[in-house]
């Protein structure tokens, strides 16, 4: 058995974790700061990297401890992209127990972890794959042919759709972050009650842009006083036209590439309105997360850095953590 600690400190999650040959989780530990972040109506970054300070090394010793090991065989981070701030206190933290402890140290892009999720389902996906990502800023179509073979071909030339969720919720008063509170002000809700835009569902090109549907949601509000009390509607509507642009693009994607499988990555991958989409729409096998390993955590990182691992993958305790690293 090979066991990875995983941690995660990417933006305003401290997620540490233990994962055994990549697969099966021994502990996923999550320290959320919505809490805090939710009066501002958004994660201040400063405030994210002391929070990761405080509980970095108490969640580390109760995730082994609920593991049942002393020490792992490797010790994964996220490198980036994110908060540099937040990046910083995982990075440093998990140099030193590498250090420490005479551990190889892997550092995994964000988005890889979110893609790698997938491999801690029952049944996980074979590559090749194509990957439909939604993670905090980001929305993209990523086609991975082999393992740590990516080529991206579509994202968000704006809003990613994560962003869109809170930027709307914020319009209609829904408490951080939006895609929950979305979710629930929808349930019961007429999905055709507004028509919002669905944006270059008929362009050549793979990519999404989320800016005109918060702008129309906008427009909606100001224009029509009546709006609001129909929130159940206007909430259901409005997720109907963001999941309706994620399918648009991941069915044309998978025509011009041939994928025959599809992944499901990122925050937004949690949204129930996406998964029933995703398995009714796709002509092809999709792989949902597990709810628990949809939002930032150390155990897709662990997952994604098993694999590294096995594929002579480590890096040196002289890595630094970069805000915007490619994928």
């Amino acid at each position: 058995m090979t066991s990875i600690l995983g941690i995660e400190t990417s933006c305003d999650e401290t997620g540490v974790a233990v994962v055994a040959d990549g697969r099966r989780v021994l502990a996923n530990e999550v320290a959320s700061q919505i809490d805090i972040h939710k009066e501002f109506g958004g994660v201040v970054p400063e405030i994210a990297s002391r929070q990761h300070t405080r509980v970095i090394s108490q969640l580390t010793r109760k995730a082994l401890g609920i593991a049942g090991i002393e020490i792992p065989d490797a010790v994964a981070v996220t490198r980036g992209p994110g908060l540099m701030g937040s990046l910083l206190v995982g990075l440093c933290f998990a140099k030193a127990i590498a250090y420490a402890w005479n551990k190889p140290l892997i550092g995994v892009h964000h988005i890889e972890g979110h893609i790698f999720a997938a491999m801690l389902c029952d049944s996980p996906p074979e590559f090749p794959f194509l990957a439909l990502v939604v993670s905090g800023g980001h929305t993209q179509l990523v086609d991975c042919p082999a393992p740590h073979q990516y080529a991206i071909l579509g994202a968000t030339r704006d809003d990613a759709v994560g962003e869109c969720f809170d930027k709307v919720a914020r319009l209609l008063g829904l408490p951080y972050p939006g895609g929950p509170s979305i979710q629930k002000a929808a349930e019961g809700g007429d999905p055709q009650a507004f028509r919002f835009p669905r944006a270059m569902l008929d362009a050549p090109h793979l990519d999404f842009s989320y800016s005109g549907l918060k702008t129309a949601v906008l427009y909606t509000l100001r224009d029509d006083p009546g709006a609001k009390d129909r929130l159940p509607d206007l909430a259901a509507s409005f997720q109907e036209a963001a999941v309706d642009a994620l399918l648009a693009k991941t069915r044309q994607a998978m025509r011009e590439t041939g994928a025959r499988r599809l992944v499901l990555a990122g925050g937004v991958a949690a949204n129930r309105r996406l998964r029933e989409r995703l398995l009714a729409d796709i002509d092809g096998d999709v792989f949902l997360p597990p709810f628990a390993y949809c939002l930032d955590n150390g155990a897709m990182i662990a997952a994604a850095a098993d694999s590294r691992l096995r594929h002579g993958l480590t890096d040196p305790l002289t890595i630094t953590p970069d805000a915007a690293l490619p994928l």
